[in-house]
């Protein structure tokens, strides 16, 4: 084959970087057709003149993305199915009729409405931390609190276990901190008094909002402007805005069951009536929304929270076809869906899937978005990505809320996104968490055989599985914690009725040693 690749050693980009984006430019501009054979890293190191490490560091990047694909015995290949095919918006199967019904809607809300059940929210008989949830030593407290009060949940130990298992951390060891360092460096250097002030603006850095808008259409397919883009302090933080903003008291939220407490609780607090919607191995059940829509004439939930990219906590991934019969109903009914999008990088079997966003075309969804399980938690930025028409209302919200995320870091992301080290390093992390699950998985087999059960697909930092014991879960997370192992149940996540013996196992920050050290000792425990 002939084909060109220049690279120029004086050049300040990393020469396995020209190599790649010579490659993936002309694959993208059909230079190189699909099916196309490229030339051996060998022959190509040789070629150009440079190591072979250099070369294969190219095609390692170019194979991950799905660019390229290898054969045993055969070489390499340009993709018959290319990343920007997958990611491009499938043709609506959507009946047209159906995406005219309220835009703009146009909805009663009856404000400060009892649940179904003819009962207030807080005041059902739900488990107290002490005595009466609505007072403190005798002073009333606000809706807001009562219903924080309503559930034994998010309560901090002071002593943590040697090993963590309970909390989904990244590898914090792997995270390129010298590049971070250097470029924090770089603006503190630059003694711009302004970063000590408070923007203008409360959506926040626009060049980072650009970037983000940039970043979101490559690797998710959502086509957005950088004025829909909302910086936040995390997704916690997007989660109670959108609580804030869209929903009134008595409001029907749909939620995944299992799922997120965070909006679980979020979504009580202001109010809302929560409906728990069964999961299953496709996702969210759009069936039963359509069911309860047939024996209770009249509902028509405000807002539909879901997490398709991986379930919280099942690890489930909400299938194409479910997508866009979630997006049918929730137009139909005039309910904006939230999409929860906490980890969506992670995904390391078959196709990368289009987020909500990508596929609604209707100013349905509103995306949130968080960098603490891409880098590292304490960063505290996140995003939203709302409809055009609300970025204004959620601006004002998040003025209100803490006026600005800081602006120092905000920067610093900036320049993380646009000179591709965020990219580089999700590339990076997304193998090794793939080794890491890969060894959770074959380590469960051996010390629990067909005692143990994992749920989900493969994406993600964390596996859930399921136990078949004779201990109930209290049991088994007190003697793993004596252990020196924290552990947690899933059952804090249902509202419904939990399983019995289903746990969380978080590993992405855990060295691979201690993996099945780990899992050994918690055969030891529950079997």
């Amino acid at each position: 084959m002939d084909f060109l690749i220049h690279v120029d050693q004086t050049s300040g980009v990393a020469l396995h970087r020209q190599i790649y984006d010579s490659i993936r430019g002309a694959i993208l501009s059909g230079r190189l057709r699909s099916g196309e054979k490229l030339p051996s890293t060998r022959a190509l190191s040789k070629t150009l003149g440079i190591a072979r490490a250099t070369v294969t560091m190219s095609f390692d990047s170019l194979l991950s993305e799905g660019y390229i694909e290898a054969s045993v015995g055969a070489g390499t290949f340009v993709s018959r199915a290319l990343p920007e095919e997958l990611m491009r918006p499938a043709v609506q199967s959507i009946d047209p009729a159906s995406l005219e019904v309220i835009t703009p809607k146009v909805k009663a809300r009856i404000r400060g409405r009892k649940r179904k059940d003819g009962s207030e929210p807080g005041s059902s008989g739900e488990a107290s931390s002490a005595g009466d949830p609505d007072k403190v030593q005798g002073y009333r407290l606000s809706w807001y609190a009562t219903a924080l009060r309503s559930r034994q949940w998010l309560n901090f130990s002071a002593e943590e276990p040697a090993v963590q298992l309970s909390f989904g951390r990244p590898a914090m060891t792997e995270f390129p901190m010298r590049v971070w360092n250097q470029l924090l460096l770089h603006h503190a250097r630059k003694r711009n008094l302004g970063i000590l002030d408070s923007p203008a603006n409360a959506a926040g850095f626009m060049p980072l909002r650009e970037q983000l808008a940039a970043y979101l259409s490559r690797v998710r397919a959502v086509a957005c402007q950088p004025e829909q883009v909302i910086i936040v302090n995390g997704s916690q933080q997007g989660i109670d805005l959108v609580a804030r903003v869209l929903i009134d008291r008595g409001d029907d939220v749909c939620i995944e069951d299992p799922g997120y407490i965070g909006a679980q609780k979020a979504f009580e607090g202001q109010g809302a009536n929560v409906l728990p919607i069964p999961v299953d191995k496709q996702g969210i059940v759009v069936e039963a929304m359509k069911e309860r829509e047939i024996i209770q004439p009249g509902f028509s939930p405000q807002l539909i929270y879901v997490t398709p990219s991986h379930q919280s906590p099942t690890g489930v991934v909400l299938s194409v076809p479910r997508r866009l019969e979630l997006i049918s109903f929730a137009r139909r009914v005039g309910a904006y869906i939230v999409e929860d999008d906490y980890d969506s990088e992670y995904r390391y079997k078959g196709r990368p899937i289009p987020a909500l966003a990508g596929l609604d075309h209707a100013g349905t969804v509103v995306y949130i978005g968080t960098l603490s399980k891409v880098l590292f938690p304490s960063l505290r930025l996140g995003y939203l990505v709302v409809p055009l028409d609300l970025a204004e209302v959620f601006t004002r919200a998040k003025w209100l809320a803490d006026r600005h995320s800081p602006l120092l870091e905000q920067q610093v992301l900036c320049d993380f996104i646009r000179l591709g080290h965020l990219e580089r390093h999700v590339r990076r992390m997304r193998n090794l968490y793939d080794q890491k699950r890969k060894l959770v998985i074959e380590s469960l087999k051996q010390h629990f055989g067909s005692a143990a059960t994992v749920l989900g697909d493969a994406a993600g930092i964390n596996v859930v599985v399921r136990i078949a014991s004779v201990l109930n879960d209290h049991e088994i997370v007190e003697r793993a914690k004596a252990a020196g192992i924290g552990i947690s149940s899933t059952a804090h996540c249902y509202l419904s009725q939990p399983p019995r013996g289903e746990f969380q196992i978080n590993y992405a920050h855990l060295k691979e040693e201690a993996i099945d050290m780990c899992i050994e000792k918690l055969a030891e425990i529950a079997l």
